[in-house]
């Protein structure tokens, strides 16, 4: 899998809606990309999550950096520490 920084949501979830500005932000200030995977209507991105998320998450907003296996689970997370998450800070 390539993707080092992940983020699984849920289209309808709203607390995933508030931290989606935060990873756009993190995106254009870092110089970084996070991968976006629909779970709620996406069979495949749900499977994903399952494996990825086996014994950490298995909901919605899961931000995981693959290179540091550092996660947000269920939460809107600060943009500080999302920085730190990414590697950044």
């Amino acid at each position: 899998m390539e993707d080092e920084l992940m983020f699984f949501y849920g289209r309808e979830c709203p607390v995933c809606e508030k931290v989606r500005p935060k990873l756009d932000r993190l995106e254009d200030e870092l110089n970084v990309s996070v991968a976006r995977y629909e779970v709620w209507h996406d069979a495949n991105n749900q499977a994903m999550l399952m494996k990825l998320g086996e014994g950490m998450c298995s909901g919605v907003p899961f931000i995981l950096n693959m290179r540091t296996n550092k996660y947000f689970c269920g939460i809107d997370v600060s943009y500080d520490r999302l920085v730190e998450w990414a590697g950044g800070g």
